[in-house]
């Protein structure tokens, strides 16, 4: 993990391959064409039901790809900074987890 600095303080970023990148954007297109497909059922004049359907599918994109982004940043900066010493991780990510549920 890689520290910048901003005048906000601190900004931490995560370098990520090409791959993970990549499917990252694919599930997030997804999502979106989820999304644009619950504005036109609701153009569309579709039933409350099928629209609620829709959108649980939705949140559940989102929550799978929430949770791929959370185990892999626990096997990677998680990991390092326990590594370097840095066990205030744990706490930062146990506030993480509580605002992702």
């Amino acid at each position: 993990m890689n520290e910048n600095y901003s005048c906000n303080g601190c900004l931490k970023t995560k370098h990520r391959d090409s791959k993970e990148k990549k499917d990252i954007i694919i599930r997030l297109n997804k999502i979106e064409g989820q999304i644009r497909g619950v504005k036109q059922m609701i153009n569309d004049d579709r039933y409350c039901d099928d629209i609620l359907i829709q959108m649980v599918a939705i949140k559940k994109s989102i929550k799978s790809l929430g949770n791929n982004i959370l185990k892999n940043h626990m096997h990677t900066c998680v990991v390092d900074e326990i590594n370097k010493g840095n066990n205030d991780i744990i706490d930062e990510v146990m506030k993480l987890i509580g605002r992702f549920n």
